[in-house]
């Protein structure tokens, strides 16, 4: 009588994926560090950042054998956004796409103001802020960059250079977006829209 192979299962086991960004710990379950190489986890940094919701969003690269998560996409939740707001106050919103030191990535800030103001005010929050926002990135790597949204050092920074224009409530970074490593495009791809935010 012919016996059939049995293909016994691959062992899984923990892998410990470091994420220099943050303090927390992560473990992913496999077979394998290789399985993960791409793989993406989300992160709620709520009570390290001390009930600032941000979600981080990071991609595992596999670095022989060694897993090291690496930030792409950090969002305020829109919860926390919410319970911001209040009656007899107004928002200003924008997105664009712009470059740092060593990447081209998206920025979506949020503000909100103490009280209703002009069409005229909000149109100067905004684009105050744009430029603010753009002069202050382009020299800081996406690695700080990260860092200074997640430490409030940059929200801060767009508050107090706003206030002479008009006081806020709030001043977020909304969506924060790696989307191109700068080593490896072509500029062409992004002057058009950067230009039209500078």
């Amino acid at each position: 009588m012919e016996q059939k192979a049995v293909k016994r299962g691959i062992k899984k086991e923990f892998y410990d994926i470091e994420a220099p960004m943050t303090a927390m710990r992560i473990s992913l379950y496999g077979g394998n560090p290789e399985e993960f190489e791409g793989k993406t986890v989300i992160l709620d940094l709520t009570k390290s950042l001390r009930g600032r919701s941000f979600e981080l969003k990071m991609r595992i690269k596999n670095d022989a054998g060694k897993l090291v998560a690496i930030p792409i996409n950090l969002k305020l939740a829109g919860s926390y956004i919410r319970r911001a707001m209040h009656r007899g106050s107004d928002y200003v919103e924008d997105s664009f796409i712009a470059e740092c030191r060593d990447a081209v990535v998206r920025i979506k800030p949020f503000l909100i103001t103490r009280k209703n103001v002009s069409r005229g005010v909000r149109k100067a929050l905004r684009e105050t802020a744009t430029k603010y926002i753009i002069s202050y990135i382009k020299v800081r790597s996406i690695k700080e960059l990260f860092s200074d949204i997640m430490t409030n050092k940059l929200q801060k920074g767009i508050a107090t250079k706003l206030k002479k224009i008009y006081p806020l409530a709030m001043s977020e970074i909304r969506i924060f977006e790696f989307l191109k490593d700068k080593t490896i495009i072509d500029n062409s791809e992004i002057a058009e829209e950067i230009n039209e935010v500078q």
